[in-house]
């Protein structure tokens, strides 16, 4: 049980970093005054596409959580 624990914490800390790391910016820089601003069509798909990555995050982090709780009960257990 303690291996299975362990292999899904790794699945979860690789796909939580790939998550975040897939994920745009907050801020459009100076793009956006040089012109170089994207169009409302190719915002709007990079904007749900965050959206699914943001809520993708959430839950891998709370999967990710509580495999790491229950390993450390596990451990404690024994």
């Amino acid at each position: 049980m303690e291996i299975a624990i362990t292999i899904l914490q790794l699945l979860c800390a690789i796909v939580l970093i790939l998550t975040v790391l897939f994920q745009s910016g907050s801020k459009e820089g100076l793009g956006a005054i040089g012109g170089m601003a994207e169009s409302f069509v190719t915002k709007s798909k990079v904007k749900n596409f965050d959206s699914k990555l943001h809520k993708l995050t959430i839950i891998v982090g709370i999967v990710f959580t509580i495999a790491t709780i229950a390993l450390n009960i596990i451990s404690l257990s024994k």
